[in-house]
């Protein structure tokens, strides 16, 4: 399969399962919303106290499992991964890009104030996929 078609396809299927791997070899898998970016990044907001964070910053890679509403279509996206800081105050260069993380994927918010603090009490953390391989069942045409 294509890499851009792949891409193209988690454009506008936004539920996914985030694979990691584990500290003993075996997956992790994660129900997450993602958006795919103009840079071609594919962002992912997760909490610094999960698994997934710690199997990412240990092992910086994984797979992104997309499908259709009907399960009849999907695409994996594999690549690496890089983790952003930490969220610690609602002025940092995460909560920013939390913020254009949120409007991608849902629009404005109501109190962008609230919603700062949130990701620095979340202890938030922005996943960034750069997809370097892709598999996976699309219907031809």
């Amino acid at each position: 399969m294509e890499l851009d078609t792949a891409v193209d396809f988690a454009r506008t299927h936004r539920q996914s399962v985030l694979t990691t791997i584990r500290a003993n070899g075996r997956p992790q898998l994660s129900n997450v919303v993602h958006g795919v970016f103009d840079d071609g990044l594919i962002r992912v907001s997760i909490t610094a106290d999960r698994v997934k964070y710690r199997n990412l910053s240990r092992e910086p890679w994984a797979a992104l499992h997309v499908t259709r509403r009907d399960f009849w279509a999907y695409v994996v996206l594999e690549g690496d991964v890089e983790l952003s800081p930490v969220a610690t105050r609602p002025d940092d260069a995460t909560v920013e890009e939390l913020i254009e993380y949120y409007r991608a994927l849902t629009g404005e918010h109501d109190d962008w104030d609230a919603y700062r603090a949130a990701m620095v009490a979340d202890r938030r953390v922005v996943v960034r996929i750069r997809p370097n391989r892709a598999y996976g069942m699309l219907p031809s045409g």
